[in-house]
């Protein structure tokens, strides 16, 4: 086998790819990586499911009558009425 053989880009790749993944600091940062990345997508799942819960919660309240977020003094009396 001739140099040129060895010389090849799809060759060069491979090894270039290769030292890299054998790197130690290579490998490291790619384990930082994939933790950071899969601590940010379990916050991020977190996040939807907690917003999902709340419109839930909001839309089980508008049904429900007297739960409402406006409140009545009781009487039903306003300040123009008694004029």
């Amino acid at each position: 086998m001739d140099f040129e053989d060895y010389a090849g880009s799809e060759i060069a790749v491979a090894v270039a790819a290769t030292a890299a993944i054998l790197s130690p600091r290579v490998r490291g940062a790619v384990r930082k990586g994939l933790v950071f990345g899969l601590a940010g997508a379990l916050m991020a799942g977190d996040a939807v499911a907690s917003f999902a819960r709340g419109v839930s919660r909001g839309a089980q309240q508008v049904g429900v009558p007297g739960t409402t977020g406006a409140k009545s003094s009781g009487n039903g009396a306003t300040a123009t009425e008694g004029d």
